[in-house]
């Protein structure tokens, strides 16, 4: 299955929820927006959504700072 994220295309084997990507990749899940396909993802779907065929991610992170 290959899946954009964030403009580079990736191939999973299996398939996995977008929480399970998020781990894989070692983001925290309270400091990301993810939006799928062109809509922001509620962060309490993470889990239950699961990655198809084509899906686009854009994954971005809160950064802090003054």
């Amino acid at each position: 299955m290959d899946v954009t994220i964030n403009g580079e295309t990736e191939s999973f084997a299996a398939a996995c929820s977008v929480a399970d990507l998020l781990a894989a990749r070692g983001h925290d899940t309270k400091r990301v927006v993810v939006e799928r396909n062109g809509e922001i993802l509620p962060r309490e779907h993470f889990s239950q959504t699961m990655l198809c065929e084509a899906d686009c991610l854009e994954i971005v992170h809160f950064v802090g700072g003054g």
